[in-house]
């Protein structure tokens, strides 16, 4: 493009000749005479139309950053582009994702824990098959009522073979009942399933009652380090984009509001967000296909 420039600024106010230009330059004539017939590049044309894109993706996902956008154009418009190029259409659009906010843990530990089980699951956050581990955590929210603040308590059980949600519970208490109602929910949907079962050191998973429930229904109990958050780190991965997508940024004035939010998250997370680990699918989709391969 800017070789087809400096031919036509050269040409008319030096008046060299435009075939002597081309030669010198390794181009031909046609080529520069469609270029003048229509100087904007097939590429410019290309991220133009993606640049439109972009910014209605942006528009109705602002959390979004240039890799998600960038899997969503490849996943449902067809558009199949490299990172860096989405980045640099994205600089020039000013387009950037919502700020980060580090979440904040509202675990309990437990002063005078009746359970300690060992670390099993060692940051291994892979998975062969569903079911094969589970991670666990409780996380806090925040509502408003005039200048009262108030709580609810989220409660959830995550897959780490396709990172699906598999339970979850929300409540105004963060105690033993809001975990136990958790597992026998996962339990429920999942009546075959014996994984790996990892969770921090928080006060309701070091009880003897969740013990024996774990070894009821023939799982392997696994717990964090003391500080070592990064050991249930795709737990903490969870509530960090749960939080900066649905949250963060937000003011809640009503608990009915909010927990239909969460609750509208998770199913959206679930059987609509693609990620990238998963093959630009959503959990609920990886977690199908292992169905139909077995």
């Amino acid at each position: 493009m800017y070789k087809y420039q400096a031919i036509k600024e050269l040409s008319e106010e030096k008046h060299y000749p435009i075939r002597c230009l081309c030669e010198y330059l390794h181009l031909s004539r046609g080529a520069y005479y469609r270029w003048l017939k229509d100087p904007v590049s097939y590429s410019e044309k290309q991220n133009r139309e993606i640049a439109e894109k972009i910014r209605a993706i942006h528009e109705y996902h602002p959390d979004m950053g240039y890799r998600r956008i960038r899997d969503e154009l490849d996943r449902h418009h067809d558009i199949h582009v490299n990172d860096k190029r989405i980045l640099r259409i994205c600089r020039k659009e000013h387009v950037q994702s919502t700020i980060k906010w580090k979440p904040k843990s509202c675990t309990k530990n437990s002063n005078d824990p009746a359970h300690i089980a060992k670390n099993y699951l060692n940051r291994d956050f892979h998975a062969d098959a569903p079911n094969e581990k589970w991670l666990t955590d409780v996380t806090e929210f925040k509502y408003y009522i005039g200048v009262e603040i108030r709580k609810v308590y989220l409660s959830a059980i995550l897959d780490l073979y396709d990172r699906r949600i598999v339970a979850f519970v929300i409540s105004d208490h963060n105690d033993n009942p809001l975990v136990m109602n958790t597992f026998d929910a996962a339990v429920a949907l999942e009546p075959e399933a014996h994984p790996l079962f990892h969770s921090d050191r928080g006060f309701q998973y070091t009880s003897k009652p969740f013990s024996a429930k774990l070894k009821k229904y023939h799982m392997k109990q696994s717990m964090s380090r003391v500080a070592h958050c990064i050991d249930n780190g795709p737990m903490e991965g969870f509530w960090g984009i749960l939080k900066r997508e649905m949250y963060y940024g937000k003011r809640f004035t009503s608990k009915t509001e909010l927990i239909y939010t969460i609750e509208s998250y998770i199913r959206y997370y679930n059987t609509e967000r693609i990620q990238r680990k998963l093959h630009l699918m959503t959990p609920v989709e990886y977690h199908n296909c292992y169905d139909t391969a077995a």
